[in-house]
C-alpha cells in the first residue's frame, strides 16, 4: 500500500502546477500598442528578459502583429540567440513576404552569426521583391565583400549609383568600400611529403599572381617540384570568368617540360549557382604525359550557415578500366571566406594530384586504393591585408608499382599572400 501522505503531496504538487499553468496561461487583455512601447522602453533600458516576456505575451492574442513578432525577434538577435531570432523572423516572412523591415533584420541577422552566404542569398530574394531598395542593396554589398567578392560588391554598389546618381549614402558606401578594396594579390605556397619507406621527401612551390576583374579573376602561377632527386617547373594560368549571374567557369592550361609536370594539361569546368545555398558544378582535366589522360570531374556543394560542404567525385577512363576516386570537404568559416577551418577526406587518388608516381601511366591504370585525410587552418592578419594558411595532410596509399603494398605519407603545407590595390 502506498503510504497516505505520499499520495496528498502527489496530489497537492500536481494542483500548484495545475495552477502554476493555468497563471502563466492568463490571457492578455491590455493595449498592445501601450504593451508593446512599455517592451522597448525595457529592452532599450537593458531588460531583454522582461520585454521579450511582454512582447510573448502580447502576442497569444495578437499572433499577426508582425512588428511586435519583429521586434521580439531583434532582441534575440541582439542577444546572440541567432537561431531563435531566424525562426521569429521565418514566421513572418511565412505570411507577409512584403514586410520589408523583416528582411532587412534577418539580413543583418545572418550577417551577425557571420552566416554571410544566407545572408547573401536572403539579400537577394529580398531585391526581387524591393529592387533596388538602397538598405537591401548595401546589405548585399557587404555580404559579398565577406563572401570574397569585393568586386562583385563594389559592382552592385556602382549600379545603384548610376541609377540614383544623386543618393550620398551609397557614395559613402562605395567610397569606403574603395579604400579597402584590394584586386591584386601575390602567394607563395610550400609544401613536403615525408614517407614511411625509403623514398626521400619530395618539395613543392608555388609563386603566384592574381588580378580580380569585374569579369573574373586571372592566376598565373610558377610551379617548382624537387622529387626524384630531380628538379623541374611549370607555368600554370587558372581563369575564373563570369558567363551569367550564378553561372561562372574555371578554365586552366599549363606547359612544362620535365617529366615531374605533364608536358601540357588543360581543363574547364562550369559552376552553377542553385536555390537553397547549392551549387553544381562539372568538367575535365586533360594531362599529357607520354601517353593523354583525361579526368572527368564535377561537384555539389551545399553552403549552411557559415559551414560549406563539398563532395567531388573524378573518373578517370583507361585500359584497365575507369579509375574514380572521390573527395569530401568541409569548411567553417569565421570573420570572412577567408578565415575558415578546413577538413577534408578523399578515397582513391586523381592523377591530377602531385602524388608518387614513377611513371606517367601509372595512375591511368591502376585504381590506387589509397585514404587520405587533410586539416587546415586559414586566417588573415589587420584589415585582411595578408591571408595564412597551414595544412596538414595524412595518406595511405597504394604503391603504383607494387599493387596491395602500402606506404605512409605525411604533408606539411604553408601559405602565404599579399593583397593590394
Amino acid at each position: 500500500m502506498i503510504p497516505k501522505i505520499i499520495i496528498k503531496l502527489t496530489f497537492l504538487m500536481a494542483l500548484l502546477g495545475f495552477l502554476q499553468m493555468q497563471g502563466q496561461q492568463k490571457a492578455y487583455n491590455g493595449n498592445p500598442d501601450t504593451s508593446f512601447e512599455t517592451a522597448r522602453n525595457l529592452a532599450f533600458n537593458q531588460q531583454r528578459k522582461q520585454a521579450q516576456d511582454t512582447l510573448l505575451h502580447i502576442l497569444t492574442k495578437y499572433p499577426d502583429y508582425h512588428d511586435i513578432r519583429l521586434f521580439l525577434g531583434t532582441t534575440y538577435s541582439w542577444d546572440g540567440d541567432y537561431k531563435k531570432a531566424r525562426k521569429v523572423f521565418a514566421s513572418i516572412l511565412e505570411k507577409d513576404l512584403q514586410h520589408k523591415d523583416t528582411w532587412i533584420a534577418a539580413i543583418k541577422n545572418e550577417s551577425w552569426s557571420d552566416s554571410y552566404y544566407e545572408a547573401l542569398e536572403m539579400a537577394n530574394k529580398a531585391l526581387k521583391i524591393f529592387p533596388n531598395d538602397l538598405e537591401i542593396v548595401l546589405l548585399k554589398a557587404t555580404a559579398l565583400t565577406n563572401t570574397n567578392n569585393a568586386v562583385e560588391a563594389r559592382n552592385t554598389v556602382k549600379t545603384y549609383i548610376a541609377q540614383n546618381p544623386d543618393d550620398k549614402k551609397s557614395k559613402e558606401f562605395l567610397s569606403d568600400l574603395n579604400s579597402t578594396l584590394r584586386t591584386n594579390d601575390i602567394g607563395l605556397r610550400a609544401a613536403v611529403d615525408l614517407y614511411s619507406k625509403t623514398f626521400d621527401p619530395m618539395q613543392y612551390y608555388t609563386l603566384s599572381y592574381a588580378k580580380q576583374t569585374k569579369y573574373g579573376s586571372i592566376i598565373g602561377k610558377y610551379n617548382f617540384n624537387r622529387r626524384f632527386n630531380e628538379n623541374g617547373s611549370q607555368i600554370e594560368f587558372d581563369l575564373y570568368p563570369k558567363i551569367a549571374k550564378g553561372l561562372y567557369a574555371y578554365v586552366n592550361v599549363g606547359f612544362a617540360n620535365t617529366f615531374l609536370f605533364p608536358d601540357l594539361r588543360y581543363g574547364g569546368e562550369l559552376y552553377k549557382s542553385l536555390p537553397h545555398s547549392l551549387e553544381v558544378s562539372a568538367g575535365f582535366r586533360t594531362l599529357k604525359y607520354s601517353a593523354t589522360t583525361t579526368i572527368y570531374t564535377g561537384s555539389i556543394g551545399w553552403y549552411t550557415g557559415n559551414s560549406f560542404w563539398s563532395l567531388r567525385p573524378n573518373f578517370t577512363p583507361g585500359d584497365g578500366g575507369t579509375s574514380t576516386s572521390a573527395a569530401l570537404n568541409y569548411r567553417k568559416y569565421r570573420s570572412n571566406a577567408e578565415n575558415y577551418l578546413s577538413f577534408l577526406f578523399s578515397m582513391g587518388v586523381s592523377p591530377e594530384a602531385n602524388q608518387f608516381i614513377f611513371d606517367a601511366n601509372d595512375a591511368a591504370i591502376i585504381n590506387l586504393k589509397t585514404q587520405r585525410f587533410n586539416a587546415g587552418y586559414f586566417f588573415t592578419t589587420d584589415k585582411n591585408k595578408e591571408a595564412w594558411g597551414a595544412q596538414f595532410d595524412i595518406a595511405h596509399q597504394e604503391i603504383a608499382f607494387d599493387p596491395g603494398n602500402y606506404f605512409w605519407i605525411y604533408s606539411l603545407t604553408v601559405s602565404w599572400n599579399l593583397k593590394f590595390k
